[in-house]
């Protein structure tokens, strides 16, 4: 027989699953959130739009040592001009490293623990920040907050390479139009999830007709009409889009797809869909010195973007003006559903202390004819218990008020009151592979209440990726009881235990670096695993190595085919080989495997050569 846990043990187990799982949430790449995505037929290109954020140590020591942060958007209106109404902030939090997390507890509630310890830190994080916005006149205003040696405001030309001079350190700033650094086959990546939007026309408002309930996969389907290349329309998703039949989007097949020669399909075609592309940017080399007054000690500048758009202007409608901290009546009116609670504690109260009053008056038999629910005692001992709650409630209320507060900094920033967020960057691939997109997910370093949906996320990615791994003969991460065929499944809340067990090496393996060129200072660095790189939500950036992905991000790093390693099995295999997060950028992989096209799934180089000086993206098509 199995034994139970004592009731205070089980409530202690299942206290980490409530706290991230009850409130709703409000949480890097191009096109999102979904009320700015102009993915859709009906949304425009939108300045507000944040495409990546790249962080890596300078190579220019020269006085000391310095960190390039670069924050890429739609260039709207045009390459090199902004819009007026927009607001953008780049944070930057430099802390110790610190020994790996959950290093011998790889356990679910040791996953959600640590979810919660994130949570604990970054409500109290008060970041700095560079804040800029643009004016009519293309002069641009720099507010450099809460640093060290205070706060410092500058104005700027856009589109030349500017020097500001603040608390005794040389702080280097472009703001104007270059080449877009982010070299990818968006479609191929969208036909991996059955992506609706980028081959069909379809509005913001078909919520229903984004990623269709066809499982996600590397390699083709046999009979996936919908989204298998077809070589009488090979725009299709690049080029151009039709309208989406009439479904129902499913897809009824049971094997992957093979060409005449046994080859499979590869969803991926290697094109660069970014190339001649140009983007808006806000670059900055600052120096560590300038960021932290023990820079000998902190060594990881953790590092995110925000954009802004002000209210007044009406624009981006579908997000509203003021967050809640929560969905349902209670989370958007957390103070009127105390109030009503108290308000129906006092009344039962009342109606306690005049049935008290009746009862005096009654005689033993008229008592007896009085339903229970009407006498004193369960009335008044009713009315302590309602408002016992709603004083519960309140005080649940006051502390989400609170940390709404710390999530969103409008709450106690003058300026920022003018302004409502709209985007947040971090980690490339944190919003449109695990947060779909979703405008309440936008909350940057503060993502703490999505890590259960990271497992159940990954879970389902899984379910697709995995399969077509093993497929092409390759070890994945992912468990998936050697099906034959990619699946489509998803796992809600309730089944999270479930979705942890397939995806638990995927979260818990350290992710292999392909040689050690990376840790230049041939430090004991450990490796990273996913759960890490992904909560919190911010580009880390790592003083002591060159700070390619995921110890940073620099410009050259492939990082959207490095996502799709973290399904590979890095454990070394019979001849003591192991997987790396390059693996998948390996041309003789390619050339080896049963497949067409026999190339790897993202171009290997940016489509202009990047800059070996500031402000190191190339110059603008």
């Amino acid at each position: 027989m199995k034994q139970l846990l004592p009731p205070g043990r089980a409530i202690l187990g299942f206290l980490p699953i409530f706290l991230l799982l009850s409130p709703v949430s409000f949480a890097a790449d191009h096109n999102d959130p979904n009320a700015i995505n102009s993915i859709f037929s009906d949304i425009d290109a939108n300045a507000a739009d944040l495409y990546d954020l790249y962080g890596f140590p300078s190579d220019d020591v020269v006085g000391g040592e310095k960190v390039v942060v670069a924050l890429t958007f739609a260039s709207v209106p045009a390459t090199g001009a902004f819009d007026p109404d927009l607001l953008y902030r780049i944070l930057i939090a430099p802390n110790p490293r610190i020994a790996p997390p959950l290093k011998d507890d790889a356990s679910l509630e040791g996953i959600l623990k640590y979810f919660a310890a994130i949570k604990d830190k970054y409500l109290r994080l008060k970041p700095s920040e560079v804040r800029v916005t643009v004016g009519k006149n293309n002069q641009a205003k720099v507010e450099l907050l809460r640093f060290p040696g205070g706060n410092f405001s500058a104005s700027v030309a856009t589109n030349k390479s500017e020097t500001i001079e603040a608390g005794g350190s040389t702080i280097k700033v472009f703001i104007g139009g270059r080449d877009d650094a982010f070299f990818n086959d968006l479609p191929g990546f969208f036909r991996s999830i059955n992506y609706a939007p980028q081959f069909y026309n379809i509005p913001l408002s078909m919520a229903n007709a984004r990623e269709l309930p066809i499982p996600k996969t590397l390699l083709e389907l046999e009979g996936n009409d919908l989204f298998n290349f077809d070589p009488a329309n090979p725009e299709l998703g690049y080029s151009l889009k039709k309208d989406l039949p009439p479904g129902p989007w499913t897809w009824k097949g049971n094997k992957f797809k093979k060409d005449e020669k046994g080859n499979y399909r590869f969803v991926y075609s290697g094109k660069d869909n970014r190339a001649g592309k140009n983007v808006n940017a806000i670059i900055l080399e600052i120096p560590l010195a300038f960021l932290t007054k023990t820079p000998e000690a902190d060594r990881i500048v953790n590092a995110w973007g925000e954009s802004w758009v002000l209210k007044a202007s009406g624009k981006i409608a579908t997000i509203p003006n003021e967050r809640t901290d929560g969905s349902g009546i209670f989370g958007k009116h957390p103070w009127a559903s105390t109030s009503a609670a108290v308000a129906l504690g006092l009344l039962l109260l009342v109606l306690g202390i005049r049935a008290a009053a009746k009862h005096a008056r009654r005689s033993p038999v008229e008592e007896k004819a009085v339903r229970w629910w009407a006498r004193p005692k369960p009335l008044i001992i009713l009315g302590i218990l309602v408002l016992a709650a709603g004083a519960s409630l309140g005080v649940v209320a006051k502390l989400r008020a609170q940390e709404l507060a710390d999530l969103v900094p409008a709450a106690w920033d003058e300026e920022l009151k003018q302004y409502k967020l709209v985007d947040t960057d971090g980690q490339p691939f944190a919003d449109a592979a695990l947060n779909e997109r979703e405008d309440n997910k936008q909350v940057g370093a503060n993502n703490f209440w999505l890590g259960p949906s990271l497992v159940t996320r990954l879970a389902h990615l899984g379910w697709g990726f995995g399969p077509s791994i093993s497929a092409l003969g390759l070890r994945t991460s992912f468990d998936h009881d050697n099906s034959p065929i990619s699946v489509h499944k998803t796992y809600d809340a309730a089944h999270i235990l479930e979705a942890f067990r397939r995806v638990k090496k995927t979260l818990f393996q350290e992710l292999n670096m392909p040689d050690d060129k990376w840790n230049k200072k041939r430090l004991p660095i450990p490796l990273k695993r996913s759960f890490e790189i992904f909560v919190p939500n911010v580009c880390p950036i790592d003083m002591d190595t060159t700070g390619t992905w995921p110890y940073g991000r620099r410009l050259e790093d492939q990082v959207a085919t490095r996502f799709l390693s973290l399904f590979l099995d890095m454990s070394p295999d019979a001849n003591g080989r192991k997987y790396n997060i390059e693996t998948l950028s390996d041309q003789a992989l390619w050339d080896a495997a049963p497949i067409e096209p026999k190339i790897p799934p993202n171009p290997l180089k940016n489509d202009k050569p990047f800059l070996d000086q500031f402000p190191y993206l190339a110059d603008p098509w």
